[in-house]
């Protein structure tokens, strides 16, 4: 949304679209967090390659 665009739109339009981003914004971290914790987990059980070789 372009800055001239704000302007047009009235206080409560504003605050309810910066409220939905901020939802969709802890959404996002929220899902990284649970990815990130996945990926660690996954490296954390696979075998290492010296482990393997035995």
């Amino acid at each position: 949304m372009k800055q001239a665009e704000l302007g047009l739109i009235g206080d409560a339009e504003l605050v309810e679209e910066l409220s939905m981003l901020t939802t969709q914004a802890a959404r996002m971290r929220a899902r990284m967090a649970d990815i990130m914790a996945e990926l660690e987990r996954r490296r954390c059980t696979r075998p290492t390659q010296s482990q393997a070789r035995r």
